[in-house]
């Protein structure tokens, strides 16, 4: 089989291109975009055949098989299953949805769906977090109990860049973009969040018009698993400060993972009979050779030039396995929502002024009814 892929949102979706050239049986196609000057220049800088303007008539055109969606995340879902009821596969930029209607409709289309749903949530494909879930499932670090995420992104003026972002990201209160930190920290302890807590340290900006943010400047969710782990998220977007996207921690009964801060700072553990005492590190990548998968320790080129630390590469890869082998994705549907839900349900939370919300299971939605399954 041989994966026709056609890019939808030609900014980031032209991301994608080194990744599926490098795959064998891979073959970008085709570019979507509403902006028509947008669509040819990707199309003429990387080599790229057919252009469309409509993404229902890319669908239709016998050219594409699969799709990357790098659109802005409330079209995400709805694109997604417009190309699953044509079983076209898809892989999907994060968020997966931004209602739970939404989250509803993307798991009725998978479900009838012959093709392929993956979400590409690089992050998880980032080097230090795949090493850390390496260790994690090693029991290196004993029995897991504790975890945390911060995604730190100044976007103000961005928001003016991609107006998108105003509406869906900074537009409302809570954990609006969850998925970067709790796809990794999710991978580690293996377990699915039931339910969140959320606050926010309240507003203290404006955008260029002189409004509010409806976002609070840092919203903080914390989050119990269903076999009572505690995972803490912190997102900022708006606070003046230099930018930490890629800050986790993880703590188990015999060591702990702490991500760099800067200034210097390098992914470090520590790990109960292998460091000479209670208050000494260890650089994280001194147990690379050991725990890191060989394809890791020699990467393709590929992955060097690939974008978020060679993620971008190694996520369409496994999507073209997935699909050429025809098995299912390890970021599936159900993991998509995994980690996409918390988001959602914090937003309820940071209402009620912090109080607990349970968050549904998708795996126990029943096709076509539109009844969330929360218990």
């Amino acid at each position: 089989m041989k994966l026709k892929i056609g890019l939808v949102g030609a900014g980031r979706g032209a991301s994608y291109i080194h990744g599926f050239r490098a795959v064998t049986d891979c073959e970008v196609t085709a570019v979507c975009d509403l902006d028509p000057e947008r669509a040819a220049k990707t199309a003429a800088v990387h080599g790229v055949e057919h252009l469309f303007t409509d993404y229902e008539q890319m669908l239709d055109s016998g050219v594409v098989n699969a799709v990357v969606l790098g659109t802005p995340q409330n079209l995400h879902a709805p694109q997604a299953a417009l190309a699953l009821r044509r079983d076209i596969h898809v892989i999907s930029e994060v968020p997966a949805a931004t209602d739970l209607m939404q989250c509803c409709q993307l798991v009725d289309a998978v479900r009838a769906s012959k093709a392929t749903y993956m979400l590409a949530e690089n992050y998880t494909y980032m080097l230090p977090n795949v090493l850390v879930r390496q260790m994690a499932a090693a029991g290196v670090f004993g029995t897991l109990y504790f975890a945390e995420g911060e995604y730190i992104h100044e976007l103000k003026e961005l928001n003016e860049i991609t107006p998108w972002r105003r509406r869906w990201q900074t537009g409302r209160n809570g954990i609006t973009y969850p998925t970067h930190s709790l796809g990794p920290v999710m991978q580690w302890l293996g377990e699915r969040i039931v339910s969140v807590s959320c606050l926010g340290s309240g507003h203290h900006y404006t955008d260029p018009r002189g409004e509010l943010y409806e976002q609070e400047d840092t919203t903080l969710m914390l989050c119990k698993t269903e076999k009572g782990s505690l995972i803490k998220v912190r997102l900022d977007m708006l606070s003046e400060r230099p930018h930490n996207m890629t800050y986790y921690s993880l703590q188990g009964t015999e060591g702990c993972y702490e991500a760099a801060r800067g200034l210097g700072d390098q992914p470090k553990v520590w790990i109960k009979g292998r460091c000479p005492d209670a208050q000494s590190w260890r650089p994280l990548m001194e147990f690379a050779d050991e725990f890191l998968p060989d394809e890791w320790k020699h990467p393709p080129e590929e992955a060097a030039q690939a974008g978020h630390g060679g993620g971008d590469y190694w996520q369409a890869r496994d999507f073209a396995r997935a699909v050429i082998e025809g098995r299912p994705p390890e970021m599936d549907v159900y993991f998509a929502l995994d980690i996409t839900v918390p988001g959602l349900i914090s937003e309820q939370s940071i209402a009620l002024n912090g109080a607990p919300v349970r968050v549904p299971n998708f795996r126990e939605y029943v096709t076509g009814s539109n009844v969330i399954p929360v218990r």
